[in-house]
């Protein structure tokens, strides 16, 4: 019996929608936030949630799974060192997905596709330290 084994399908193969949705859920990662179709939004939901759970359990097996399912190694390394943590006290729902009606060429729903608890990009240690330098200067 396929009872509760629903699939968003997408008018698309079985390969095509798993490559599109690891490449949305790496969007999601590296830019905090998605605008997309309401039903691609979906989807990537469950894809998404899954990979903070296994970025939370942060094992090298669970490293391994991620990158096999996202296809992005750089992505994957975010999710463990930056969103995971973020979600430590948090058991489910990591992310939240907001409609924003009628997309003008064809009329699809859209929707953007965010993190719960908005996290900041931060910068790199070298603009940090330059920034820090600049300020100084400019109180003289």
């Amino acid at each position: 019996m396929r009872h509760l084994k629903r699939t968003a399908k997408l008018g698309r193969t079985s390969e095509h929608r798993n490559a599109m949705l690891a490449n949305l859920v790496c969007s999601l990662i590296e830019h905090k936030r998605v605008t997309t179709s309401l039903a691609k939004a979906k989807a990537a939901r469950s894809v998404a949630e899954k990979m903070v759970t296994l970025g939370k359990k942060g094992t090298i097996a669970h490293r391994r799974l991620a990158v096999a399912r996202l296809h992005q190694e750089k992505a994957a390394k975010t999710l463990f060192t930056e969103i995971a943590p973020a979600f430590k006290d948090r058991r489910s729902g990591y992310t939240r997905i907001i409609k924003l009606g009628q997309r003008n060429g064809d009329a699809s729903q859209s929707a953007i596709l965010e993190w719960v608890d908005t996290i900041a990009p931060t910068p790199a240690p070298a603009e940090a330290a330059s920034a820090a330098e600049v300020k100084p200067e400019a109180n003289k």
